[in-house]
């Protein structure tokens, strides 16, 4: 009989038990991680519904591929290995039709979530919006190589050697992609202060 994930329990026991037939340890995964992976999709892809298109692809390959899971590294880390390849995938698929340049970015949701704190007043409402929605065009704006670097490093909660291994990178190219990152991003975002 499957037992009920507890609280504390690493993702990556979560998986084993998964790997073992236990759903209940699939959802306990699934509520813990599915948001960050989307946001870090929505943010690589900015169309709400490819994001959703490759989150379902991902969560596919996490459950067709559990039996062959090794906690060698962190389960994020092999999660977002499984979105980085969905994602460079549907990049290459797209960019023989269309020009990512030429896909909508649904922020509004996103800008939501960043300005969402009842503690803040609305002129500070109106603050926290205006940078987010800066912050985001920044970072929609970042060569793809850093942006990937940068949203796996944030939104993935990736160590940068994590970030390297994910990318199939070196660890001194991943350290540069998120130093250039982070040097753009302050760029951009002192404009807009």
């Amino acid at each position: 009989m499957p037992q009920m994930p507890e609280v504390d329990e690493s993702d990556e026991s979560l998986m084993q038990r998964y790997a073992r037939g236990d759903v209940a340890a699939f959802e306990c995964l699934y509520r813990r991680n599915a948001q960050r992976v989307w946001r870090y999709l929505l943010r690589n892809v900015r169309n709400r519904a490819t994001a959703d298109e490759l989150l379902q692809e991902v969560w596919f390959a996490v459950a067709r591929d559990a039996t062959r899971y090794t906690a060698i590294a962190r389960f994020t880390t092999w999660l977002f290995t499984i979105a980085h390849h969905r994602l460079i995938d549907r990049i290459r698929a797209t960019r023989k039709h269309d020009s990512l340049d030429h896909i909508g970015y649904e922020s509004e949701a996103v800008v939501e979530h960043l300005t969402t704190d009842p503690a803040v007043g609305p002129f500070g409402a109106a603050v926290a919006e205006n940078q987010a929605v800066a912050l985001l065009q920044a970072v929609a704006e970042l060569p793809p190589e850093q942006r990937q670097a940068f949203l796996l490093h944030v939104e993935g909660e990736l160590s940068v050697e994590e970030v390297a291994r994910v990318t199939a990178s070196s660890f001194e190219t991943t350290k540069s992609r998120l130093r250039y990152a982070r040097a753009k991003l302050r760029e951009r975002l002192q404009e807009h202060v």
